[in-house]
C-alpha cells in the first residue's frame, strides 16, 4: 500500500488512491472513487463512487464528498463544509438520475461550514469564506462570503487579499510571492 490508512477507515475494493495519501479515523472511501497523490482525508470523511479528487487536496474532518463532485489539484475543504448533488431533494422521491456535477478548480479554498450547492463551478484559487452558501458559479481568484455568497474581493494564489477593485480594471502584486495580478473586464488573472 503506497498510502497510509488508519485501521478504523474503510476503503472499498476498487478505489484508486494515490501515493503518499493519508486516510484518517472513520473515513469511508467508496469503490469508484479516484483519489490523487498526497491527499489528506481527515476524520469522518466520506468519499462517494463518482468522485475525483486531485493531487495535494486537503479535506478536513466531517466532510462528505458526494457523487458527481470533482476536486482539481490543491483544493482545501474546511471542517464540516458541505457538498450536495441533488438540487431539490425529497426523501420519498428518488433523484439519483438528476445528480448535478460540481467542479472545484485548482487551488480553491472552501472555508469551514460553507455549503456548495450542486451544479456550480468554483474557479481556480477562489476563496469561499466560512459559513458561506455558494449557489452560482464563482470566478477564479474571487473572495466570497455570506448567504447567499457574494463577492467582496480578490485573493492571490498565496491566499492573501489583493488590493483590486471588484469591477473595472487594475493591477496588484502579492507581497509574499511578487506575482502580479491583472483585473480586466471582471476577470482576474496572473499577469505574465
Amino acid at each position: 500500500m503506497s498510502y497510509t490508512q488508519h485501521p478504523s477507515a474503510i476503503v472499498d475494493d476498487g478505489a484508486q488512491i494515490g501515493e503518499g495519501s493519508r486516510i484518517w479515523h472513520f473515513v469511508h472511501v467508496c469503490a469508484g472513487a479516484r483519489i490523487g497523490k498526497g491527499v489528506s482525508l481527515g476524520q469522518n470523511v466520506f468519499v462517494g463512487n463518482k468522485v475525483v479528487i486531485g493531487d495535494g487536496c486537503k479535506i478536513q474532518n466531517n466532510v462528505s464528498v458526494y457523487d458527481n463532485v470533482t476536486l482539481e489539484d490543491g483544493v482545501f475543504c474546511g471542517p464540516s463544509m458541505v457538498f450536495t448533488n441533488v438540487y431539490n431533494p425529497r426523501a420519498l422521491i428518488e433523484r439519483k438520475s438528476e445528480y448535478r456535477a460540481t467542479l472545484i478548480r485548482k487551488g480553491a479554498t472552501l472555508g469551514a461550514n460553507c455549503t456548495i450547492v450542486c451544479g456550480t463551478t468554483v474557479g481556480e484559487y477562489a476563496f469561499v469564506g466560512a459559513g458561506a452558501v455558494v449557489n452560482k458559479d464563482i470566478p477564479s481568484f474571487a473572495l466570497m462570503v455570506g448567504v447567499p455568497a457574494r463577492q467582496i474581493g480578490w485573493m492571490s494564489r498565496f491566499g492573501e487579499r489583493l488590493s483590486l477593485p471588484l469591477q473595472g480594471s487594475g493591477m496588484a502584486v502579492c507581497e509574499h510571492t511578487q506575482e502580479r495580478y491583472e483585473l480586466k473586464d471582471g476577470i482576474c488573472s496572473l499577469s505574465h
